[in-house]
């Protein structure tokens, strides 16, 4: 029977990593010596030590080698990614703790970007090469379906909209459906014949649309017939894709939502990420900019500087949310949110608004941990409340810190939410962010936000 993991894929990336290893390091020589000459006697070969079993010790500790028929070009480039950075974390602890200094920053440096480059190439080379032979016919699975519901014609679907998965799709069966409608091969009764005389690999069953004695039977043939089995989901079962399963002891437990974010590698990214681009911000931007602007608001109304409200972030903590003050002082800051042509904001708060200047003190609450630079934007209490009462699976979007900038806000929801449909579409996109998360996504994001304040955004007010 075919294994989820093919040992042989497992064995081709292990040699490819290792290969990739060795010539990171002699490539890397040549590249700082400016010849080959001298290597053996340099020592530098030494980082070979370290080198390997740190890396294997790195994708045993993430699971790098279990890719599946169905895994994405862009999880394998994000696996590599965390595996690069769990590998330079453990080399560089590993050397400062036994005081090691044979090897000079700098050609550490170009051996992690050589290693993470050339590994990446022999994954992508590889999935490559298996998916052009699976489109070919080879190293592919024969799979039926039993059960002729909504689930299943979803799963026919996505076997002929990717061929190069490797999935053969002989057909149905069902009691029930149309027996000369296409792909229905016969009843539930027929299964255990046909699957026996075309040497069928798995049967992916769905149990809503059988009778209980009919799905204990195929379990019963699959086990003594070393046939994988599978079970789809009922219509409006369970609808979340993101599903994982935790163990109990040996009681095996669904967790209906998991997020990228909850991934300690994701998480530690994300958040150095954010020290690093609000370090820059505040260094390099806000100590010279945010006293002039200081000065030009105190020139305009009279009244702080700065601005801070109190709003929900991560886990529905409350924090007090930093701004630059866009009105005029006033009792109902706290309880009116900000309408196009609001009489409260002032002249220069007007400007600040439109180009999103007034958000820049946030940085430092994105300093301080308490908001990252990307991520649905915190509302103020009230807000939040109200919200909750109109968006479905509003509260969802706590689970995450929020951020200065969001995929709502460069969507064309930014700015005033008064209508129902505004916040439903905010949520919708909010979700999607944290449900869909990427170190590529919020670059993007962060782009498209620098761009729309450069040509202006008429959603803001």
């Amino acid at each position: 029977m075919p294994g989820l993991y093919s040992k042989y894929n497992k064995l081709v990336h292990v040699s490819g990593d290792l290969t990739a290893i060795v010539f990171s390091s002699v490539i890397t020589y040549v590249l700082y010596h400016g010849a080959f000459s001298g290597l053996f006697a340099s020592g530098y070969l030494k980082l070979l030590y370290f080198a390997i079993p740190a890396w294997f010790i790195c994708t045993a500790l993430i699971s790098a080698y279990q890719l599946t028929r169905v895994t994405s070009m862009t999880s394998i480039i994000l696996g590599v990614l965390k595996v690069t950075l769990l590998y330079i974390l453990l080399v560089e602890a590993t050397l400062n703790l036994l005081a090691i200094d044979l090897f000079p920053k700098n050609f550490r440096l170009i051996h992690y970007m050589l290693l993470s480059l050339l590994v990446m190439f022999w994954r992508l080379l590889v999935i490559t090469a298996i998916n052009i032979f699976r489109r070919k016919g080879y190293n592919s699975r024969k799979v039926i379906i039993t059960g002729y519901g909504e689930s299943g014609r979803e799963l026919e679907q996505f076997f002929q909209d990717h061929p190069e998965y490797g999935y053969r799709f002989l057909g149905f069966f069902d009691d029930n459906a149309n027996q000369q409608a296409a792909n229905i091969l016969g009843s539930i009764a027929d299964v255990e014949r046909y699957v026996i005389e075309n040497e069928v690999n798995e049967i992916y069953c769905s149990p809503f649309d059988l009778k209980k004695n009919q799905v204990q039977e195929l379990l019963e043939f699959v086990d003594n017939n070393m046939v994988r089995m599978k079970f789809l989901p009922g219509p409006h079962v369970l609808p979340n894709k993101n599903l994982k399963i935790d163990f109990y002891d040996i009681l095996p437990v669904l967790v209906i939502r998991t997020l990228p974010l909850d991934d300690v590698i994701n998480k530690f990214l994300k958040r150095t990420f954010d020290l690093v681009f609000s370090s820059i911000v505040i260094i390099f931007l806000l100590s010279w900019l945010l006293p002039l602007i200081g000065l030009i608001i105190r020139l305009d109304s009279k009244g702080p500087i700065f601005f801070s409200q109190e709003r929900s972030g991560i886990n529905n903590k409350t924090f007090r949310c930093l701004k630059l003050r866009s009105m005029y002082i006033n009792s109902d800051a706290n309880l009116l949110l900000t309408k196009r042509g609001d009489s409260r904001i002032t002249p220069v708060g007007a400007f600040l608004r439109k180009t999103s200047l007034d958000e820049l003190p946030q940085f430092f609450n994105v300093f301080l941990g308490q908001m990252s630079v990307v991520g649905p934007r915190p509302h103020m209490l009230k807000a939040n409340r109200e919200y909750a009462l109109i968006a479905n699976k509003y509260m969802v979007r706590q689970l995450v810190k929020p951020g200065i900038t969001g995929l709502s806000q460069v969507r064309g929801y930014r700015g005033e939410t008064s209508a129902d449909y505004q916040v439903r579409g905010r949520v919708k996109l909010d979700l999607f962010y944290l449900e869909n998360w990427s170190f590529f996504l919020d670059i993007k994001i962060i782009f498209i936000t620098i761009l729309n304040i450069v040509r202006g955004d008429e959603q803001a007010c």
